[in-house]
Parts: structure tokens; C-alpha cells; sequence
């Protein structure tokens, strides 16, 4: 797909933390309503992959283009199109859950639908409850709902599904397949093998702060087609386990 019809371009990212190398020369296109998970063990480099596409960390060398904008020389411009729920989520404590969605939706130009958003994710029923106050399931989901609130064109998520009830956890996967089919990329970080094959289109290995494996479209179907524990197969046969990092 050619980059002007791309969400998220990004070229050669590199990223240092002191002389530790965290994401090594990582290139990635993103299509409009592509649903991308990223796999990689602990100290992969997939949460500091996911701050510099959100422009939380600066990268080292390499570019990223949000719909075309440059990051680095427009960067406010092109973070009013990222929604971004790292982890754990960063949360206005004193803030009730409505007010949080509806002030990270108006920072981005538009608030409308939070009422919406909030029941589709089941927090209804606790949106004037201060966010100080949530469960970890909670906050995950209110993490969530702001990134999705405003009409972003890329969602970044950071292990977002982990930790929901099964009620929580379908809510969850069917906002986001919303947020895809109204045309936003959404690449997720996650340690779930089950909802990258159920809910992703495409699928990312990341080891050592390089990307190890891209599937999708075809080739996906057929790595699939082997069984449930095909994609697990891949993943350990990709990645060595190396034990804690």
C-alpha cells in the first residue's frame, strides 16, 4: 500500500537507552483498518517501540509519519492522531472516569461519544467514579476508551487486554475491531497468543529490539489453518528463551 494511503510509517527506528540498544533499526507500514499484534518475550523492545511511535521517547535515529505527518517536526499535529494506552495506564487519579475520556477527547479536537464509548466498555455504570478508585481491570479499560475517544487514526496498545473478566475482555476486543473498521491502525503489544489470532489481521515478532517475523494476509491464514498452538510454534521457534531479563 503506498505510504500516503498508510497510517503509521516508520523507517529505521532506533532507540538507545545509554549504551543499551532497546529497538534496533525497526521498520513498519500500517494500513487504515489494520488490526496488528506485536509478540516478543520481556525486554523485547515492544513497550519502548510503542512510547516512540507515541512520542514519548525520542528516538535515536530513524523517522515516523502519523497519516503522513512527521512526528519529530510536527509533533503536536501528529500526537492529536495517536490514541496510546501504555501500561500501566496513565490515569488522571482525581479525575472521575467521564471526565478522563472526555479531557484526552477534547486535547485531540473532539470529545463526542464518550457516553458511547464508555458503555460499549462497560463502564457505564462507574463513569462518575474518581479513577483513583478503579481496579486494575477498571483502569485497563478506561486506558482504553481514551485511547480510542476522538477519532484517532493510529491506537497504540501495551498489553491493554491483559487482566479483563471474559464479559471485559469481549468488550474490549469488539471496540477495538470498531476503532479498525472506521479506518484507525491499531498495533498492540500483547503476551496473548489467543486474541492476536482471534482479533489481529497481521502479526509481529519482535526479539532483541528487531522485528523477527511479519505474517499476514495468506501466509497467516495458513500458519493458522495448522492449529491453535501454530502461532505459539513460530514464536518459540523464533525466539530463544533466554530466561529473565
Amino acid at each position: 500500500m503506498p505510504s500516503d494511503s498508510a497510517a503509521l510509517v516508520v523507517e529505521e527506528l532506533v532507540v538507545h537507552y545509554g549504551k543499551r540498544v532497546a529497538v534496533d533499526g525497526v521498520s513498519l507500514t500500517l494500513a487504515r483498518g489494520e488490526v496488528v499484534a506485536l509478540l516478543g518475550p520481556n525486554g523485547a523492545g515492544k513497550s519502548t517501540s510503542l512510547l516512540a511511535l507515541a512520542g514519548a521517547v525520542t528516538p535515536t535515529r530513524g523517522t515516523i509519519a502519523i497519516g503522513g505527518i512527521d512526528l519529530a517536526s510536527r509533533a503536536l499535529e501528529a500526537k492529536q492522531k495517536i490514541g496510546f494506552a501504555d501500561q500501566p495506564p496513565g490515569l488522571y487519579e482525581f479525575f472521575t472516569v467521564e471526565e478522563h475520556v472526555g479531557f484526552v477527547g477534547e486535547a485531540r479536537g473532539s470529545s463526542d461519544g464518550v457516553k458511547p464509548l464508555l458503555d460499549s466498555l462497560g463502564l457505564a455504570g462507574i463513569a462518575h467514579r474518581p479513577c483513583r478508585e478503579l481496579s486494575f481491570g477498571m483502569r485497563q479499560r478506561v486506558g482504553l476508551a481514551a485511547a480510542l475517544i476522538g477519532g484517532v487514526d493510529v491506537v497504540l496498545l501495551d498489553e491493554t487486554l491483559n487482566g479483563l473478566d471474559p464479559h471485559a475482555a469481549r468488550a474490549a476486543r469488539a471496540a477495538v475491531s470498531a476503532a479498525a473498521e472506521r479506518g484507525a491502525a491499531v498495533l498492540m503489544s500483547t503476551h496473548l497468543l489467543g486474541v492476536a489470532e482471534r482479533l489481529c489481521q497481521r502479526v509481529l515478532i519482535m526479539d532483541q529490539g528487531k522485528l523477527v517475523a511479519d505474517r499476514a494476509g495468506a501466509e497467516l491464514e495458513a500458519l493458522l489453518a495448522n492449529g491453535p498452538g501454530a502461532l505459539e510454534d513460530l514464536y518459540v521457534s523464533l525466539v530463544a528463551d533466554r530466561g529473565p531479563t
